[in-house]
């Protein structure tokens, strides 16, 4: 099965079971990435230069200011309540992820990061659900439409209870094991 570029799947008649073995036999074009997303299967074109950009100055922050003991994957798949998300950044413990599936729930995963783009709601709201409720302890999220960075943080019935937000250039601070804070002037 091949997916459509920026097309969403409409699923309301198929049972669930049959559209995760829709999801997971998709062949999608290179660089593109699938999701499937509260019931619909969602298709991503490769991000622009600014996205990743924004994704590099936080990695190297993280890399150079915190303890060993962090791990970085770019976009692993997660198995969270409301479907299988793929962030655009996934901190860890130390060897987390060695061994697991390419979809895998997140154990281990000590912050997810998502810098919006063009489905921004679906960044702000419905993964930020869907990693609270798997328990993700932190959650980062570079807003670019509105010049926000936002951290999550707090996971409890299914949201996150404290969210600490600042414009972009204000600096924000990470908690431990971070422990430091990321300064967010140069992100786009």
């Amino acid at each position: 099965m091949t997916a459509l570029p920026h097309g969403y799947a409409e699923t309301s008649c198929a049972p669930e079971h049959d559209l995760l073995e829709a999801f997971l036999a998709l062949d999608t074009p290179e660089g593109f990435k699938a999701e499937l997303i509260e019931g619909k299967i969602v298709v991503t074109p490769p991000p622009d230069g600014d996205h990743e950009i924004a994704i590099g100055r936080i990695v190297w922050q993280v890399a150079r200011q915190c303890p060993e003991g962090i791990d970085f994957a770019p976009t692993k798949g997660l198995i969270v309540p409301g479907g299988r998300f793929i962030p655009d950044g996934t901190f860890t413990e130390t060897d987390a992820l060695a061994g697991r599936e390419s979809w895998c729930k997140p154990d281990g995963v000590l912050m997810v990061m998502e810098v919006t783009s063009t489905r921004a709601d679906n960044d702000r709201l419905t993964k930020r659900r869907g990693y609270a409720a798997s328990g993700i302890p932190l959650y980062l999220l570079v807003d670019r439409q509105k010049g926000r960075i936002a951290l999550h943080s707090d996971p409890r019935r299914g949201d996150y209870s404290t969210t600490t937000d600042v414009a972009v250039g204000e600096p924000l601070w990470l908690p431990e094991p971070f422990g430091f804070e990321l300064s967010t002037g140069r992100l786009f």
